[in-house]
């Protein structure tokens, strides 16, 4: 055995000694404050060196001690070291962020210790290797998570907001509880790599103790990545500092697509369970990003585009694409991070633009003809390079991408736009659909053998896919022609509902009295 799964220690390690020497301070020490952009520095490379090492000695189990019952087992493979260079890496940034964040407040020692607690947490949780030290850990995160959402306790946001996650979080540990049970008695093991292994080398599906398991596991899932209508909570993080919302992103908000992603050769026997994710994540998708270009606020529209965008990973791991789910982690994580720790001069960016005239609007015929200038890049370049290999799945979830590049098309043929808008648009598209077939080819090939590959859709797949193409295309075709008939008194009604996200967190406020608390007032 290589010297690699033990690389994945150091990172945790660095964090828990940096958490015990800050947390009972009231501000770190000196010497902790200026090491801690320096500890970032060192846990990115560290991180990203696991990655290298799988690549050259591919998947390893260690286990310290023996039997069930080690006292530790870390899964390297493609999604721990993938993952954790990912957190790492976003991890390093936002502590360096942190050195210098709540620069004189009263409890930054203790901040600083709950963000490092945090981190290490998720790190352990990726890395696990058997069904405890997973329970273990997603609760570990779920806690730190909790202190930090309250790190403002008088904060009325924040109090609604840890209140309705507390309550998902602990929905979600019974159900992943409930679920490793069912494992554990399916299989005989707690430890994951043979759980898949057996998943998928001899089990039937319809098993019903395995299609159990897939469906705790489904649901563990939905409530840790915000899914609806148990979303919510993460509208209301705006509340915490802003280091904690691009912490999200590394690994935390994610962990639920993880879990499908950790366990996908058991979620495969489930074709009811996949279905169930399509549909729900589908959802979520078009509801949150519907709602996301209501939003007046930069921070709170990037935490609807969050919950939309874990609604289509959880789309993507329904249709059995665990490799391009296990791709949009990692490249939507990087992407917010940086929007979060960005925002304020984002804000700034925007006041500061002047336009010059009216907004280009698109004609009908345009947003027709963008579309269809969209499908033909799509189709001409997928024929271009080739079909053997690619499952129906992938070659859906790709059209679905051109109907968002289509959007941008129909901007660039309105009758106002200038020519070299048009001309960029249709180059952005191809490169578009060039650099998703790029990276799907390369997240398939990496991902090979620790992940499955996708199987062919059955009736059920078909259906589902149909679905969603249907429903992705009519709401972008929606989103493009919002202009022609934004002013009509129906649209202006919906667009209020869609603002207040249809009142569904009000809905959760009321049921847990945190609407407002006039029956804990006095009366006159």
């Amino acid at each position: 055995m290589s010297f690699a799964p033990f690389l994945l220690l150091t990172p945790p390690l660095i964090l828990l000694g940096t958490a015990l020497t800050s947390y009972r301070q009231s501000a770190p020490y000196p010497l902790i404050r200026k090491a801690v952009p320096w500890l970032g520095l060192l846990i990115a490379p560290i991180s990203a060196g696991a990655l290298g090492l799988y690549l050259m000695s591919g998947a390893e189990t260690l286990e310290v001690g023996a039997g069930e019952f080690a006292l530790l087992t870390l899964r390297f493979d493609i999604v721990s070291a993938s993952l954790v260079a990912l957190i790492g890496f976003i991890g390093s940034i936002v502590l360096a962020y942190s050195g210098q964040y709540l620069e004189g407040e009263a409890r930054q020692g203790r901040f600083l210790a709950l963000m490092s607690l945090a981190m290490a947490s998720v790190l352990l949780f990726v890395m696990s290797g058997h069904i405890v030290q997973l329970f273990i850990f997603w609760m570990t995160t779920s806690f730190f998570l909790h202190k930090l959402l309250l790190f403002y306790p008088d904060r009325r946001g924040a109090q609604r907001a840890a209140k309705k996650k507390f309550l998902f979080a602990r929905a979600g540990d019974l159900f992943l509880l409930a679920a490793g049970v069912a494992l554990w008695t399916q299989f005989g093991t707690g430890n994951i790599a043979d759980i898949n292994a057996i998943a998928r080398s001899g089990s039937e599906p319809g098993n019903a103790i395995i299609v159990l398991a897939a469906f705790l596991l489904a649901c563990a899932a939905l409530l840790k990545s915000a899914q609806f209508p148990f979303h919510g909570w993460l509208t209301e993080v705006m509340e915490t500092p802003t280091p904690v919302s691009a912490l999200l992103h590394a690994g935390i908000i994610n962990a639920g697509g993880f879990l499908l992603i950790r366990f996908a050769d058991v979620m495969l026997l489930a074709p009811g369970v996949l279905a169930m994710l399509v549909m729900i994540g589908g959802f979520t998708a078009l509801f949150a990003g519907l709602v996301m270009l209501t939003q007046p606020a930069v921070k709170t529209s990037l935490a609807w585009s969050t919950i939309s965008q874990m609604g289509f990973m959880i789309f993507q791991c329904g249709l059995a694409l665990f490799p391009l789910a296990l791709l949009h982690i990692v490249l939507h994580s990087l992407y917010k991070a940086h929007a979060f720790l960005n925002s304020g001069d984002a804000v700034r960016q925007v006041a500061s633009i002047r336009r010059p005239g009216p907004i280009a609007v698109p004609s009908l015929k345009a947003v027709g003809a963008s579309f269809a200038i969209a499908i033909g890049i799509y189709a001409a370049v997928a024929l271009a390079l080739g079909l053997d290999g690619k499952s129906p799945q992938a070659i859906a979830l790709g059209a679905i991408l051109v109907f968002g590049v289509a959007y941008m098309l129909a901007q660039g043929l309105a009758g106002k736009a200038p020519r070299q808008l048009g001309l960029y648009t249709a180059g952005y598209a191809v490169a578009t659909t060039l650099a998703y077939f790029g990276l799907q080819t390369l997240a398939t090939h990496l991902a090979y053998p620790s992940l499955p590959s996708t199987p062919s859709p059955d009736g059920l797949g078909w259906a589902m896919i149909a679905t969603a193409l249907f429903s992705f295309a009519a709401t972008a075709f929606a989103q493009a022609t919002f202009p022609l008939w934004a002013d009509h008194p129906a649209v202006r009604g919906l667009r209020v509902h869609l603002t207040n996200g249809f009142y569904i967190n009000a809905v959760w406020d009321r049921l847990l009295g945190g609407w407002n608390q006039r029956s804990s007032a006095p009366r006159n």
